[in-house]
């Protein structure tokens, strides 16, 4: 089984009380090997009580789908923007929909991307070719630009969404450790 729930949009019993059901954390992370999968069910203004009934009912529900533990966390709106709750920043940047099976954050009008800023310079002749294989492929082979639907802002700068943040880690500390990660919500 998949830990990638968000993929599979599972039908769900849920009340209208229900503003979201978010899957976040290492779990939504590709090349992730998560011991657990981290939901937070995030509720229009409800009593505490009903809410963890509720989240309690859904986690059951998603369990069937995971062969890892679930564990929920449950908010409403108002306790969820808090600024008392640091795990919102993880939930907006991640998050993806179990409902919609897009980004949390596109509910507020809000689009998450990774921003890696690189340098090559010091590399070299071919650390940099390597480089550029790497991003863009070489004889008909798809490079990770591609591949993870990543973007080439310019010389130094590529774009990605955030589930991939770990592969491109990865394939540039090979090449070079000469590079800056910035999390942007826009």
């Amino acid at each position: 089984m998949m830990h990638y729930l968000w993929q599979k949009k599972p039908k769900l019993n849920y009340s209208s009380d229900v503003f979201d059901i978010v899957q976040f954390g290492s779990s939504v992370m590709e090349n992730s090997n998560p011991s657990d999968i981290d939901i937070t069910v995030i509720f229009n203004k409800i009593p505490l009580k009903e809410q963890l009934e509720q989240s309690q009912s859904i986690k059951n529900q998603l369990q069937k789908f995971s062969d890892i533990p679930i564990h929920v966390k449950s908010y409403d709106l108002y306790s969820f923007f808090d600024e008392s709750n640091f795990a919102k920043e993880n939930i907006l940047f991640y998050g993806k929909s179990i409902i919609s099976g897009d980004y949390f954050s596109k509910k507020f009008g809000l689009n998450s991307k990774i921003q890696v800023y690189y340098s090559l310079i010091n590399l070299k002749k071919k650390d940099k070719i390597r480089f550029n294989y790497m991003l863009n492929g070489k004889k008909g082979n798809y490079g990770l630009i591609k591949k993870y639907g990543g973007n080439l802002l310019k010389p130094g700068l590529i774009e990605i969404y955030p589930e991939h943040e770990n592969v491109f880690i990865e394939s540039i500390k090979k090449i070079t450790d000469k590079f800056e990660i910035r999390r942007i919500l826009y």
